[in-house]
């Protein structure tokens, strides 16, 4: 498990033998089976990247 600089991570959270990428935030009660990547917010159960920061558009871009 290696959680990167800046990644918030929330109460009750699971993470197993995953990333958490620079900056990036996970929810509350998530459990991380996966690599999140840099810049990113995932959510759930397991977690899902729900929304990524686009560096060129300086904007957060939701993934559908």
């Amino acid at each position: 498990v290696k959680i990167s600089e800046g990644a918030w991570i929330g109460e009750n959270v699971c993470i197993i033998g995953a990333c958490v990428g620079r900056n990036s935030i996970v929810g509350a009660n998530s459990v991380v089976t996966k690599d999140i990547p840099d810049y990113s917010i995932a959510a759930g159960i397991p977690a899902k990247v729900i929304k990524r920061y686009d560096q060129e558009k300086k904007e957060w871009i939701s993934n559908k």
